[in-house]
């Protein structure tokens, strides 16, 4: 391929809204052009990198024995009005209607799709498992766009869905999947976590999230130097709570002005932040009749994980109360709130630690005002205790090795949907006993186009992206510093067609532009090998360099495949597993 003949408009500035490094160096390497607020068109480079990508995909799903197909992306509103899912996504989808008035989306995800299909499709436990999958692009209408492709309007992703009759088939396909993944991340050559993560929207109880450590990631992991990992809303230390032996003291009421914080209240009464209880008001939506107001205790230096509060009251959603929700069921407002004389109609739940407190201070429920000493059952009640708080670096996972923290990109998940989509859409086969069984679901993801983001993150530089050889554009980037030197682009076109006989995907920079702009822009575009033909052309020697580690060699041109060879073999990603 010349490289006069592709589209490749890099640039020596990145845009100015531009955070993240792989936004910065993919559009300034011509790979990508923002056609709108998160809508991206991928450029010729970028789309020879996604096609690696699906075919990694391909090789690996195919092994697990998912088969592909193709789903609509413009589906009927009323598929997911069935789900519950219309409304759950909220401002997230896409909203459309047809010329008769009839209402559809954007499909963000299938999983109502495909079960629609798979329940007038089969009716047999003899016709499952079944594993199928699909590479489209999905719809997602973000209120903030940013980091490029990272998180846009419209990406492609694969989705995967696997039926089966029992929960056996279901661990079966799931474990084949995770195995899947594993794969593809490996042969990608991106460093990865697998954590435990929450299910969000999607349904199910059981899912593992792959994630991609970097600065610009959306998520929080808590790991370990072990075998812990979790998303933050999942993850859980080791109870380490001592119960305080003081003797309860009688119950006051102070004046705390101004002080709406638990650091403010601490300070206007001489306590530590540990020993004042943070309460937090909450309204959980149980279903389309019923939202139930909720107060959440917690020590004062710890942080409610709303996910876990949302999956404890196992309701369809938890938004904190506005300051007329407050005042309605406490007579406050937030930064004055707390548990004694509470009625009824609030459900209270309390982070296990609250139970080791003795003599604690909370808000009195009236602006202004602290209770001091306040006990448990003598003047508050809990309904329900349990872990509700945000895990903090440091403490003690359940593998025990101390916590530790970093930013991370989602590059996929996988979870055990169950029969949560098939009892609803009503996906039923006959099992071996000739009863009627609601099919068991599991559902798998990658998100394809952001794959790029996250390899971007983890090996470019401030001279640009530099891809492993996995998913490159191409594996050699062949440069005349001459064009206009009949010679040198004899040899590179010698080159470059020697190479692409024994296999190997060559892009050759015909253009006639100085030597430092070719150069530059071969950083840019960060092509596994550059080989450079220069001054030494006529004796027959040119160099090779490596772009990720910046080393360079000069070979006699007759040793260039055997050089090639070599070198991308030692770039190849690894095939062993990069974590548990």
């Amino acid at each position: 391929m010349k490289q006069s003949k592709i589209l490749i408009p890099t640039k020596k500035e990145a845009p100015a809204d531009a955070e993240a490094l792989s936004h910065k160096m993919m559009v300034r390497a011509g790979y990508i052009y923002q056609v709108s607020a998160g809508v991206w068109a991928y450029l010729p480079m970028a789309y020879r990198v996604i096609r690696k990508v699906e075919n990694i995909i391909r090789e690996e799903m195919d092994k697990a024995g998912a088969v592909e197909m193709m789903l609509p992306a413009l589906l009927p509103a009323d598929l997911w009005k069935k789900s519950g899912r219309y409304e759950s996504y909220g401002d997230n989808l896409f909203k459309l209607k047809d010329r008769r008035d009839r209402e559809f989306i954007l499909g963000p995800t299938h999983e109502e799709t495909i079960t629609s299909i798979l329940r007038d499709s089969v009716q047999s436990y003899k016709k499952l498992p079944l594993v199928v999958y699909q590479l489209q692009d999905k719809f997602r209408d973000e209120d903030r766009p940013r980091y490029g492709i990272l998180r846009g309007k419209e990406f492609e992703m694969l989705d995967g869905y696997s039926f089966s009759a029992d929960q056996a088939g279901l661990d079966e396909a799931y474990s084949l999947q995770a195995k899947a993944y594993r794969n593809i991340f490996d042969k990608i050559g991106l460093d990865y976590k697998v954590i435990l993560a929450d299910s969000g929207t999607m349904g199910g109880k059981n899912s593992q999230e792959f994630s991609a450590p970097a600065e610009v990631g959306e998520d929080t992991i808590a790991y370990t130097d072990g075998t812990y990992a979790a998303n933050l809303e999942k993850a859980t230390s080791k109870f380490v709570g001592v119960q305080q032996t003081a003797d309860p003291a009688e119950l006051q009421k102070q004046a705390t002005p101004g002080a709406h914080s638990v650091d403010e209240a601490a300070e206007s009464l001489g306590l530590e932040s540990s020993q004042i209880i943070k309460s937090m008001l909450y309204m959980a939506k149980m279903d389309e009749e019923e939202t139930v107001p909720v107060l959440v205790l917690m020590r004062g230096n710890d942080e409610v994980n709303e996910t876990k509060v949302e999956n404890a009251l196992d309701c369809e959603e938890l938004s904190l109360a506005t300051e007329e929700d407050a005042e309605k069921y406490l007579g406050a407002h937030p930064g004055s709130l707390g548990p004694v004389g509470v009625g009824e109609e609030v459900k209270i739940l309390a982070d296990n630690y609250v139970k080791v407190l003795v003599n604690m201070a909370c808000g009195a429920n009236e602006d202004g005002f602290h209770y001091v000493n306040a006990n448990l059952d003598r003047d508050f009640r809990v309904d329900e205790f349990g872990d509700f708080r945000n895990v903090q670096e440091g403490e003690i996972a359940p593998d025990g090795q101390p916590i530790k923290f970093t930013r991370g990109i989602e590059l996929g998940h996988i979870f055990k949907l169950g029969t949560h989509y098939s009892k609803i859409l009503g996906a039923q086969v006959l099992d071996q006993n000739g009863r009627q069984t609601d099919m068991v679901m599991g559902c798998y993801g990658i998100g394809v186009s952001r794959l790029l983001s996250a390899v971007a993150e983890q090996t470019a530089d401030e001279h640009g992206l530099a891809w492993p050889d996995s998913i490159a554009p191409f594996d050699v980037h062949v440069i005349p510093v001459n064009a206009k030197n009949e010679e040198q682009m004899q040899m590179a076109e010698n080159i470059t067609k020697t190479l692409e006989a024994a296999g190997y995907e060559v892009l050759l920079d015909d253009r006639k532009e100085r030597a430092g702009v070719k150069f530059a822009d071969a950083d840019l575009i960060g092509l596994p090998l550059r080989v450079t033909v220069g001054k030494k052309a006529s004796e027959g020697i040119v160099e090779v360099k490596i772009r990720k580690t910046g080393e360079t060699i000069e070979i006699k041109q007759e040793e260039i495949e055997n050089t090639v060879g070599i070198l991308l073999k030692q770039l190849t990603p690894a095939t062993e597993t990069a974590a548990d």
